[in-house]
């Protein structure tokens, strides 16, 4: 990344140590116990690739499967891994708006300033996510030591041991059932990404283009801001409140950002939904107490951990997040109950067989669309 001398616009260390010194200790582990944990996720991870792409039909092309590492990490490492990924996403738009403040007066000292504000901010944010993800398969951060990836340049599956334990206690389940049926579901995007070899680049597409919309007017910026947080707060008359209940994230977007964001909100729906739809699909078969378990971390999911917690959900959007696990999920149900797995597969096909926004909410939509459409085509031919 280009940068003022020497300065970037986000100071990425400052937010690893951030997050790294704010973030909430895991739960007690001796060392033995821990090395367990380690060595089981990684077995799990191994069992459900098997299982996940048996039950999907899923392979990638050539039938030869991906060399995608696993990393069982702490919640610092998920920090690092996520980090590595934002600077990679963000790296075109950070580059533009660097480029603007070094023809402004005295930019290079604001510079240095907003990099430090922002990397301290930055780094609040992912060490109160960094207690609560349970895995994820990280694909836009480039291969390192630290962070390897396939021989492809593909992602790395994630999955946070202290996490997982803490859940697995919490809730007061059989541990080993808990953490393979954890690995179904990461697993799961794992064989997303790597089975549809388009997957990667369109997400990175739709992202860039999400990014690229950003307005660069910094007093435009602090109003959203304003009437996000007047907006968070209630602080506005309720005639005026005509965006109450939307994100922080939402508000501080422009028209064409918001379309973007429809079509990112709808492949992110499929991506959970198809997740949790593939867990249950074959975690009766492999974890015996998947009942007990799916019914209660349903419950987790829908409390939250208090009130703050709350608040933080709704104003960095993550209830959005929830929603795409039941609105995905009874998508991907309902379309493989009409057109079974392999007519579901169909979606995978191109960027233009994903489903819309709308769709997903309406699934006998998408199933008209893309197989009449097949169908017209196999006649034709």
């Amino acid at each position: 990344m280009t940068s003022i001398s020497g300065v970037e616009m986000v100071d990425w260390n400052l937010a690893v140590a951030t997050a790294t010194r704010l973030v909430r200790p895991g739960p007690e582990v001796g060392r033995d116990e821990a090395r367990a944990v380690v060595a089981e996720l990684r077995g799990h991870a191994r069992t459900s690739e098997r299982h996940v792409r048996e039950f999907t039909r899923m392979m990638p092309e050539g039938l030869v499967l991906p060399d995608t590492p696993v990393l069982v990490v702490d919640r610092a490492g998920w920090v690092k891994a996520n980090v590595a990924g934002f600077r990679e996403l963000l790296r075109p738009l950070l580059g533009k708006m660097q480029d603007r403040r070094a023809a402004t007066p005295g930019g290079a000292v604001l510079g240095a300033v907003g990099g430090k504000v922002t990397g301290v901010e930055l780094g609040m944010l992912l060490s109160f996510l960094a207690s609560r993800v349970l895995g994820q398969y990280e694909t836009f951060a480039p291969p390192s030591r630290d962070l390897p990836g396939s021989a492809a340049g593909g992602g790395r599956l994630l999955l946070v041991a202290p996490n997982i334990v803490h859940v697995e206690r919490e809730l007061e389940v059989n541990p080993h059932d808990f953490r393979l049926w954890v690995c179904l579901h990461e697993e799961t995007h794992r064989t997303q990404f790597t089975a549809v070899p388009w997957l990667r680049d369109h997400l990175e597409g739709e992202i860039q283009t999400f990014l690229g919309a950003t307005e660069m007017d910094p007093s435009t910026v602090l109003e959203r801001i304003r009437e996000a947080a007047q907006s968070f707060a209630g602080a506005r008359p309720d005639a005026e409140r005509g965006e109450e209940g939307r994100s922080f994230v939402e508000l501080v977007q422009t028209p064409e950002q918001r379309e973007v964001l429809g079509r990112l909100t709808a492949v992110m729906s499929l991506l959970e939904g198809h997740a949790d739809f593939v867990m249950d699909g074959v975690g009766p078969q492999v974890v015996p107490s998947v009942a007990e378990i799916r019914e209660k971390f349903q419950q987790r999911r829908a409390s939250g951990a208090g009130r703050l917690d709350a608040a933080l959900r709704k104003l960095l959007g993550l209830d959005a997040k929830l929603r795409q696990y039941r609105d995905g999920e009874r998508f991907v149900r309902s379309v493989v109950g009409q057109v079974g797995m392999d007519g579901f597969n169909r979606v995978w096909t191109s960027p233009n067989t994903l489903p819309t926004k709308a769709e997903i909410a309406r699934p006998a939509d998408w199933v008209a669309r893309v197989h009449r459409k097949g169908s017209e085509e196999s006649e034709r031919g």
